[in-house]
């Protein structure tokens, strides 16, 4: 079992680690390592997001910026479990070549991540959402390879279902298409997914991944009741990314508390805060009464 013990998340919330098949995580909160200016600019961000499950694009061109930095120099191996993922791929045999290539990689750098794949098999480039006939062939045959299986998918409830069947460790539904910044778009259809996916298994690790912009869909997605969020572009294409980063791991603290708290129902009419009985009694000005 893979226990990360660098990250304090799980003592600030007072909360459970996450656990997603042999993995357990301290912080609910899992990072992407792409799209940022510099290395270093993503190694500070990864610090301050308190993550300790990073996600990496597996294919070999991905691994080496343009100046020739080999990411995983700037990515502390003994602190992180690295998540391997499939981006990039439209169909289950290029999914299904990546994360075999993911799994070599990391076995020889001796990670526990290596048993596990964050599965993205995309319909098109123009709106990044996933094929889910493409994507719940690939996880079929992940999973019977012995591969943890962490599925990205749309907010569909079908296919969020058809997934679990299919094998997947965790299913990952997007709060909107990938990189978009535009939150949870459709946070009913997220409701419905966790009561599927949970109803005969509440501990089942769904994860909100893509679309998330800022802290407060961070927040969302907890309180709808996510067991983890996956984002990457909301902190590196911030004006300050390690700023950014430390406001979404705030953000994961507060919606999985609020989420845990319970919150108050909502109502038509206000409530008074304060009982009404005891209350000293007044006489309109100028009465008699």
């Amino acid at each position: 079992m893979s226990i990360a013990s660098t990250s304090n998340a799980s003592a600030e919330t007072d909360d459970a680690p996450l656990v997603v098949g042999s993995h357990t995580l301290a912080s609910r909160l899992i990072v992407g390592t792409g799209r940022y200016d510099t290395m270093e600019q993503m190694r500070d961000s990864l610090d301050a997001s308190g993550s300790d499950c990073v996600t990496v694009a597996v294919r070999r061109e991905r691994l080496y910026d343009r100046g020739g930095k080999n990411i995983l120099d700037f990515i502390d191996l003994d602190r992180y479990t690295l998540l391997p993922n499939t981006a990039g791929c439209y169909t289950a045999a290029d999914a299904i070549r990546a994360a075999k290539l993911g799994r070599e990689i990391l076995k020889t750098l001796g990670n526990p991540g290596a048993d596990w794949v964050k599965l993205e098999v995309l319909g098109d480039s123009k709106t990044l959402l996933p094929d889910p006939a493409e994507t719940v062939a690939a996880c079929r045959e992940l999973a019977a390879d012995g591969f943890q299986v962490l599925c990205y998918t749309s907010d569909c409830p079908v296919t969020a279902r058809r997934l679990k069947e299919a094998g997947a460790a965790s299913v990952m539904p997007a709060g909107s298409p990938i990189g978009s910044g535009q939150g949870l778009l459709n946070p009913n259809n997220l409701r419905i997914i966790l009561e599927y996916l949970k109803e005969d298994d509440p501990d089942y690790p769904v994860i909100i991944d893509a679309g998330v912009g800022t802290a407060s869909d961070v927040s969302q997605a907890f309180e709808l009741g996510g067991d983890a969020v996956l984002l990457n572009t909301a902190i590196a294409h911030a004006r300050d990314p390690v700023l950014m980063a430390k406001a979404m791991k705030h953000a994961a603290i507060a919606g999985r508390h609020a989420y845990r708290a319970g919150r108050i129902p909502k109502r038509l009419y206000g409530t008074a805060s304060s009982p009404a009985e005891g209350v000293i009694s007044t006489r309109p000005y100028g009465s008699n009464a």
